[in-house]
């Protein structure tokens, strides 16, 4: 007799059936997907044992497509159709990319504000390069684990904005993934680290990339996961280290005439030498030249480490910003989580271990903490890990706002303010009879709008025509657990309301993202003057308006004494407008304010006047 399996509405059959979902590391230079089994996270490895698949995709004429080791190995002879480092492309303009051309050696095109790639199949997005890579990954999940996902969590960097968060989900849709939520990368390593170590407290994660660095502070208590500040150098990485020790031989060895192929393959021997010095306390060099000329050179550890001392030193200034935006001092850290393979190196992690006064914590793969953290949040959202689930609290970049009158920035969600969040703040309309109204949102940290980069704006419509400063309208940002921003403006009288999704179609690479934050910094005194003398404007701006109005309806009320009077503050103030500073606009506003005080009192009179006309004391 077979048994039947009876299970409540809208629940699984199977209950105690393990819901098959990973952890993905989007990577710029290689790729990972982990999963966890019997309560351990572990990453996934290919059919040859490989767990990193490189991010690198080639076209091929047959309209075939190769990811990974295969693409990176054909790149030298196909560089126009093979594409590596997407996720450098991901929400960036062709306006962007114009600052860095010897990295991106691909046939550029542009739809609108989005980049296209040509090949050999065409027009290609940075978002259909990316989803090639992780429809590999899901293959390999799915084949390793025997059956179809119910979900991915997704790593992204702790700076991306809300555009390139977005391209990401696309990228995962279009491979056919469910997400189940993108997590940021210092957060990732903190759950493996956290829940792998039961640990709690404060901690920071030091992140060094091939090409950038990364700083974020925790906080780790009973399940919570707070970050509490983030920083970093988008032009600091394992590839400067490169860098430099190539320049040292160069000029050590008077190579001042290598073509580009010899350069190239000379700059890849260096990358192999900085890794052999990890484990060795030297490293030889040796190749011959497309022209025939042979090179040998030796480098020892000490040699490196003394070339590179600097690049070393440089990585500690935003570890020291972090902390002081947290609200931390080094004594109050309890651990430091080293991830991103150029931590391997020895004198980065003397350098953290001195600067900390204690031993970084580099007991798991750097290149694989990310996924396994991953793959740990999705085991918990994909429902398979009792006793519920942890809560995650990041932070946003950059601060969040919307333009106000005279071109200022209005910061709604401040930098580092923690997500999920939504914050509300009532504005109102600058003219008599307004009934419509342009919601600008803006990401920066300047006082002026002109400094900072426009996300989006949509128009409310429908303001019931009143008095300037009358009407009342809500402005609210929301930003959900993805990072993904929605702004929504509503009209308090009437209930009339607009909204919108935040999809700019370009967004803020590391390096803007690094500046703006700088910019805001060294630039705070000239800011602070701008925005004083635009506010200054806007109430002299204000002013003018509504003497001008009245002078149209009751100017007989003045003398030629008093009317000549009035008009000359006016010009006065319509020239500092054009040429004065703030306190020059305030005290030229001050002066109309004062000559215009009887004129107001003899208005108000003829208005009174004019009210009780015809009417009888019984009346009134």
């Amino acid at each position: 007799m077979a048994l039947l399996q009876i299970a409540e509405p809208g629940m699984s059959a199977a209950p105690h059936q393990h819901r098959l979902a990973v952890g993905i590391d989007l990577g710029t230079t290689n790729s990972l997907v982990a999963t966890v089994k019997s309560g351990s996270a572990s990453c996934l490895p290919d059919e040859q044992g490989r767990v990193t698949l490189p991010s690198v995709v080639r076209y091929l004429s047959d309209d075939q497509i190769r990811v990974g080791y295969e693409a990176l190995a054909e790149q030298k002879t196909d560089p126009l159709n093979t594409v590596s480092s997407a996720k450098r492309l991901i929400g960036r303009t062709l306006a962007d990319l114009s600052q860095q051309p010897h990295y991106l050696p691909y046939r550029f095109g542009q739809s609108g504000q989005v980049i296209e790639l040509h090949t050999r199949h065409g027009l290609k997005t940075p978002i259909e390069v990316s989803s090639e890579i992780l429809k590999t990954l899901k293959t390999r999940a799915e084949e390793s684990l025997g059956g179809a996902l119910v979900g991915a969590v997704i790593t992204v960097p702790a700076y991306f904005d809300d555009a390139q968060r977005q391209a990401t989900k696309d990228a995962a849709r279009l491979a056919g993934l469910n997400v189940l939520r993108l997590l940021n990368e210092p957060t990732a390593a903190a759950i493996a680290y956290g829940l792998d170590n039961g640990s709690e407290g404060t901690f920071v994660v030091y992140d060094l990339g091939g090409g950038t660095l990364d700083v974020s502070v925790l906080e780790l208590s009973k399940g919570l996961f707070q970050v509490k500040a983030t920083n970093g150098d988008s032009a600091l990485g394992g590839d400067d280290f490169d860098q430099r020790l190539f320049c040292h031989l160069l000029e050590q060895h008077g190579l001042s005439q290598l073509n580009e192929q010899d350069g190239s393959h000379l700059l890849a021997l260096c990358r192999r030498a900085k890794e052999t010095l990890t484990r060795e306390p030297e490293a030889l060099i040796e190749t011959a030249f497309s022209d025939g000329r042979a090179f040998r050179a030796t480098v020892t550890r000490q040699e490196f480490h003394d070339l590179t001392r600097h690049l070393v030193q440089k990585t500690i200034e935003p570890v020291k910003q972090a902390l002081k935006d947290a609200g931390v001092s080094k004594s109050d850290i309890k651990g430091v989580i080293m991830v991103g393979g150029s931590t391997r190196m020895l004198h980065v992690q003397q350098a953290v271990a001195t600067f900390f006064g204690q031993t970084p914590l580099n007991n798991l793969n750097p290149d694989e903490v990310v996924a396994l953290g991953a793959a740990m949040q999705a085991d918990v959202l994909a429902g398979n890990k009792s006793g519920g689930e942890w809560l995650l609290l990041d932070v946003i970049p950059l601060s969040l706002g919307l333009e106000t009158y005279g071109g200022l920035a209005e910061k709604i969600i401040p930098r580092n303010a923690t997500i999920p969040t939504a914050r509300a703040q009532d504005f109102t309309t600058f003219k008599d009879g307004q009934t419509a109204m342009t919601v600008h949102v803006v990401q920066g940290e300047r006082e002026l709008v002109a400094d900072c980069r426009s996300l989006a704006k949509f128009t409310l419509r429908g303001i019931p025509p009143m008095t300037a400063g009358a009407a009342r309208i809500r402005v609210t940002f929301q930003v959900d657990a993805d990072g993904l921003l929605s702004v929504s403006a509503q009209e308090q009288s009437t209930g009339v309301q607009a909204q919108i999704e935040v999809k700019p179609s370009y967004g803020l690479d590391d390096e803007t993202i690094t500046k703006m934050l700088q910019e805001s910094m060294s630039k705070a005194s000239d800011d602070m003057a701008a925005r004083a003398r635009a506010e200054a404007a806007v109430e002299a701006e204000s002013l003018l308006g509504a003497v001008s109005a009245a002078l149209k309806l009751d100017a007989d009320l003045l003398g030629e004494t008093e009317l000549a009077a009035i008009r000359n503050d006016i010009a006065a103030l319509e020239g500092r407008l054009k040429n004065g500073t703030a306190e020059d606009i305030r005290a030229a506003t001050a002066a109309l304010g004062a000559s215009t005080d009887n004129f107001a009192a003899k208005r108000m009179n003829r208005n009174i006047q004019r009210a009780l006309a015809g009417q009888s004391i019984d009346d009134i």
